[in-house]
């Protein structure tokens, strides 16, 4: 019985059984048969949460791209490794194959050698979904230097603040992205981000949209003639299983970004270990992932889990409406694609498009149907299900989390039977648990409570980048030796798990975890206002939505509401990205405050969901006059 490919559901539980037994034995059968290691590891796992330290495969050698790319020289060779679908439809798909692959990554390992990044540098990586943004990735773990990755959407102080935190050297960025009918100019987003970023000495620019951009003398430097002049021939750095890959930030409940730390050996076999099974990805399948690398779904299940497989992976420049709303579906037809991997609010947006847009395409390809981000709700399930997998394509709700480097509760397609709005089982080597509030685990199913890991997987991340004692208090303070995730869920009766969603002042507003602190603190920049909070209330399309409330310095000011809105959102759009504006912004005189002074968010919450009929007892509030006058005001929108 083979570990590595669990076809059956009887396979999964043999399987399962077994890697929570001996976990030890269970990676290190994996971890030998599958990957190529320059050094053999001298122990496979030690640990201990209380400190909190992990570490797998301790003293193992080995270079995460001769396992993507070198390994599969010999027999898959001019097999498409990265198929590339730009944004205009009208432009030719490039496929590059696996050997076309070894060579552009030796070339860029080589040019950042030359521009002095060495092993352990960061290099900051600020690019659109292009082939370049996949090939400096690999690049940089080719020569061992640390890359960070930040969305393309982001604003130039959300990108200063990644680059400043974890002191890169560089920035490779381009001219500009194509995003739908916009062009987006991030070469002046990236030039106002290092006015205030010492440490970056240089920039190299890729040239996409062939748009007018300054080129900084010294530091600013086009990346295509470097790449001309550079040998497609570069041996890879040797790396300890535990140096660092990489680091990708993720919002917190408070303030600053979290730059999660990834290690090259556990995330490696655990990304290609739970892409092979999550997906059932077959030899010659082309597999499509519709997320951008600048998120950890990207990092693991566009790049690093598919190539290690081997596998043919889509990476799509564009948006799902651009020229149309048929452009996935199209996409789909045009490179017959099996597995479709996307998230709900895309699903939800589709969905509310009608069918026409769905029916003139050839889905008949699609062999598995995947979604991730967010718990997806039971009518988008139900509408992906019926039209786009024409119910024989099972949808693998996956949950897991930057911080997990890899998929963790998801069905197994053609093994789990799925269950709508249920992630279901924990995959191989996973040991979920729910926990109350007073640190008592929840034995049995059908129950409620917190979602906590008990044991450590390959992928988790290690650290938070120069901050371990906010790792510490984050992630193994609320359970006494669990990795607590921070989300709430329930266990059905056969033993399914649901995500209920977080229990901090996370949103996840389509897809994207938005830490509601660094958004009020954006909020009250504006000159007017004195105080906000903001809480999340459903939305159709992006699951959730931000709804805030404003207290102003003077509420004579709230006249001109239409102009403050905008205002406050242009704040926001410059200091996180779009992503974090406002849908609903409510002027109030006051907030709903305890005596301690701590802002009563529950109560927030209920009102923008317009539940208000059940806010529990407000009396002990400092204010509980305000919370009537709340709920009035809210009666606009």
């Amino acid at each position: 019985m083979s570990n590595y490919h669990i076809k059956h559901l009887e396979e999964y539980f043999q399987v399962y059984r077994k890697s929570i037994e001996n976990p030890e034995s269970f990676w290190e059968e994996i971890a030998e048969e599958h990957f190529i290691w320059r050094k053999k590891w001298n122990k496979v796992l030690a640990w201990d949460f209380s400190q909190p330290k992990v570490t797998w495969f301790e003293g193992a050698q080995l270079n995460i791209t001769e396992n993507c790319i070198d390994r599969h020289l010999a027999t898959r060779g001019n097999k498409t490794a990265i198929l590339f679908e730009p944004n205009n439809p009208n432009e030719p798909a490039e496929h590059i194959s696996y050997k076309q692959l070894y060579d552009r990554v030796n070339k860029f390992a080589n040019v950042l050698k030359d521009e002095g990044i060495n092993k352990g540098d960061r290099v900051c990586i600020y690019l659109p979904m292009i082939p370049e943004l996949a090939i400096a990735v690999l690049a940089c773990a080719r020569i061992g230097a640390i890359h960070s990755v930040v969305f393309a959407g982001f604003s130039s102080n959300a990108l200063a603040t990644r680059i400043n935190d974890s002191d890169c050297k560089m920035v490779i960025t381009s001219d500009g992205s194509f995003r739908g009918a916009k062009i987006i100019d991030l070469k002046s987003i990236v030039d106002e981000a290092l006015e205030s970023c010492d440490g970056v000495s240089t920039v190299l620019v890729v040239k996409r949209t062939q748009c007018e951009i300054q080129l900084k003398e010294a530091r600013d430097k086009w990346l295509q003639p470097l790449l001309d002049m550079a040998s497609p021939e570069r041996i890879a750095e040797v790396m300890d299983a535990e140096d660092p890959l990489f680091i990708l930030y993720t919002s917190g409940s408070t303030g600053m970004p979290k730059g999660m730390v990834h290690t090259a050996a556990g995330y490696m076999v655990y990304t290609a270990y739970s892409f092979k099974n999550a997906f059932q990805y077959r030899e010659d399948d082309i597999y499509w992932c519709t997320a951008d690398i600048g998120w950890i779904t990207g990092h693991s299940y566009i790049v690093y889990g598919p190539l290690a497989n081997g596998a043919t992976t889509v990476m799509f420049e564009g948006v799902p409406s651009y020229p149309d709303f048929g452009r996935f579906w199209q996409i789909v037809q045009k490179h017959k694609v099996n597995q479709f991997y996307t998230a709900p609010t895309a699903i939800r947006a589709l969905a509310k498009q009608g069918l026409d847009m769905v029916e003139k395409y050839d889905l008949s390809s699609i062999k598995v149907l995947g979604s991730v981000g967010e718990p997806i709700n039971e009518e988008a399930w139900h509408w992906y299900n019926d039209n786009i997998g024409k119910k024989n394509a099972p949808i693998i709700d996956s949950w897991w989390q930057t911080e997990t480097g890899g998929i963790m509760i998801s069905p197994i397609p053609y093994v789990t039977p799925t269950k709508p709005t249920y992630a279901t089982l924990p995959f191989p080597g996973i040991q979920p648990c729910l926990m109350d509030e007073d640190n008592n685990e929840l034995i049995g199913n059908r129950v409620n409570g917190r979602l906590c890991i008990k044991f450590p997987w390959p992928s988790m991340a290690r650290t938070i980048w120069g901050n371990h004692q906010r790792y510490k208090e984050t992630y193994f303070s609320s359970f006494q030796d669990m990795y607590f995730t921070g989300d709430g869920a329930l266990r059905d009766e056969v033993g399914y798990y649901r995500i209920t969603g977080r229990v901090d002042d996370v949103i996840i507003v389509s897809g994207h975890n938005l830490g509601t602190a660094p958004i009020e603190d954006a909020v009250n920049e504006h000159p007017a206002v004195a105080e906000s909070a903001i809480v999340g209330f459903p939305h159709d399309v992006k699951g959730n939505a931000l709804y805030g409330y404003v207290i102003l310095k003077d509420s004579g000011e709230s006249r001109n509401q239409i102009n403050l809105r905008k205002e406050i959102n242009q704040i926001i759009t410059e200091h996180i990205g779009p992503i974090a504006k406002l849908d609903k912004i409510q002027f109030t005189e006051g907030l709903p405050k305890t005596r301690s002074g701590k802002i009563m968010r529950r109560i927030l919450r209920k009102i923008a969901h317009k539940k208000t009929t059940d806010l529990g007892d407000t009396s002990t509030l400092l204010n509980p006059e305000i919370v009537e006058s709340i709920i009035k005001g809210s009666v606009d929108f």
